[in-house]
């Protein structure tokens, strides 16, 4: 191997080490927010649960999957991708919300 390709090799190796920190750094963003998230949405579930109000509330739902669609084009992210992910969490929401109901 000539020393231009030895260099590429640890010029790419360098690069890959650096998007990997940013990976596990935006990944450890992401656990925090998303149990910062759920801080506030096992409040809202027992507020719901003390009114006796219904767990889901598919208006909310609908208005926050298109603010989560247009977010995602903004970002340059799918939207569809966006979609599925937010309905996810909303379903785990309404999990934890039908809980706090029993």
């Amino acid at each position: 191997m000539t020393d231009a390709a030895i260099d590429a090799v640890e010029k790419a190796a360098d690069l890959l080490k650096e998007h990997r920190n940013s990976i596990d750094r935006l990944d450890a963003i992401l656990v925090y927010t998303l149990g910062e998230r759920f801080k506030h949405t096992q409040a809202v579930g027992k507020l719901k649960a003390a009114h006796d109000l219904p767990p889901s509330d598919p208006t909310r739902e609908a208005d926050q999957i298109k603010r989560l669609e247009e977010l995602a084009l903004s970002a340059d992210l799918d939207p569809e991708f966006a979609k599925k992910f937010l309905n996810f969490i909303i379903s785990e929401v309404i999990q934890h919300h039908k809980q706090h109901q029993s």
